[in-house]
């Protein structure tokens, strides 16, 4: 018998699989369920959320925009990191699930639950993350993974428990996507489909936010960002909000084909998994902050950084964003950040991003020293010569070692 659930708090998107849980936790567990739906982003209309979570019952139904808060709190701190997972992923669907399961045990916790559900898979990275990040918050809070527990192992045994149980389900027009979308602010995943043959390549048709780099403008275009203690604060001159800004990156990118991703990545829970990815206005950022960072970050703490930035990005894509280190982490981060202040030129076209110029008044650049002309004594190239031989000192000792052999 299950344990005794008297109210579940449930991640609810209203597609197939979590309309099919909704109402599986209601039969299974007889317990009353709380829905939470967020926009992040996502692009999608959710006005269909409500009508169909009534319609099975539910009381108490949360659709919290959470736009500003996702980009302001969670994107944005990433990038001041640089964060890239195995060489290239930007780590869209990994960052969104902290806010998401932050947002759902406020909820809980405001309605009553003593339960919280989700609709991750048992072979998938989200059940992780999505569960770490609630036992943050609430370390004895119950955790309903259906994946987990069902004998529903199908698209095909969803929609005849759907047909069974009279649940609405709304058909996407033309048919769908046949990959396993996730969307929001930052980007756009596709897997499964054809995509499970790592040799096989999609056609165009997969790609929702950006045009083939082929069929791109034929001129570039060039675009301004400024940035204030690491963030980026407004594009060519005109000051936007974090969600706007991106938003408007998204836009220029994806006319321009920009961040385009096909990978194999290594998941959490063993196994690698081939997806695609559209991170239009990501790609453009990373690009941007590591110009303006270029001029105004120390040297050690640029490499410092870069050090710590593989690992940065495991903690993210392995779900810990709560976690102390990571914590302890974004503080050294942040602290790096504080002059880090100017503008970026970028040049977008077919696909690439190029940088065009950054000035800044925290420059770190002197070019009294850096010139390649008459420097007017603001460099000595005569003092190159004791720092070579102090550094030389360990490998000169130990050639003459190794010529005595």
């Amino acid at each position: 018998m299950p344990q005794k659930i008297k109210k579940v708090a449930l991640a609810y998107s209203g597609g197939l699989d979590t309309s099919v849980i909704l109402k599986w936790l209601q039969d299974t567990y007889n317990c009353e369920v709380v829905t939470f739906t967020a926009d992040i982003g996502q692009g999608e209309e959710l006005d269909h959320v409500r009508p169909k979570a009534k319609a099975l019952g539910v009381k108490e139904i949360f659709i919290d925009d959470l736009r500003e808060e996702f980009v302001r709190d969670f994107v944005f701190p990433m990038f001041r990191a640089n964060a890239i997972y195995e060489g290239e992923y930007l780590l869209g669907t990994s960052i969104a699930r902290p806010l998401i399961a932050k947002r759902l045990m406020e909820i809980a916790e405001k309605t009553g639950c003593d339960a919280i559900s989700h609709g991750a898979t048992g072979k998938g990275n989200d059940q992780v993350r999505f569960e770490l990040g609630a036992y943050h918050f609430n370390p004895n809070i119950k955790v309903i993974a259906p994946w987990r527990e069902w004998d529903l192992t199908s698209r095909e045994t969803l929609l005849a428990y759907a047909a069974k149980h009279k649940i609405p389900i709304t058909k996407k027009k033309g048919g769908g996507s046949p990959y396993s979308m996730d969307a929001n602010a930052l980007h756009i995943s596709y897997e499964g489909g054809g995509l499970e043959d790592p040799w096989w390549c999609p056609d165009d048709s997969i790609w929702r936010w950006t045009k083939n780099p082929e069929d791109a403008p034929d001129a570039p275009e060039i675009v301004t960002i400024k940035f204030a203690q690491g963030d980026a604060v407004a594009i060519n001159g005109k000051k936007l909000s974090p969600y706007k800004l991106l938003a408007k990156l998204n836009e220029l990118g994806g006319n321009h084909g920009i961040g385009r991703l096909d990978m194999v990545e290594n998941r959490y829970v063993g196994m690698k998994s081939r997806g695609c990815y559209e991170t239009p206005g990501g790609t453009i950022l990373l690009k941007a902050h590591r110009a303006i960072e270029s001029l105004c970050l120390d040297r050690e703490q640029a490499h410092l950084k870069d050090e710590m930035m593989p690992r940065y990005a495991k903690l993210i894509y392995n779900g810990y964003w709560f976690s102390p280190e990571r914590r302890a982490m974004q503080a050294l981060i942040d602290d790096t950040q504080v002059k880090v202040n100017g503008e970026v030129r970028l040049k977008l076209y077919k696909g690439s991003v190029y940088n065009a110029g950054r000035r800044s008044a925290d420059s770190l650049f002197d070019a009294r020293v850096a010139t390649f002309e008459d420097d007017k004594g603001a460099y000595n190239q005569k003092d190159a010569e004791g720092f070579i031989r102090l550094n030389a000192l360990r490998l000169r000792t130990a050639a003459k070692r190794d010529r005595k052999q």
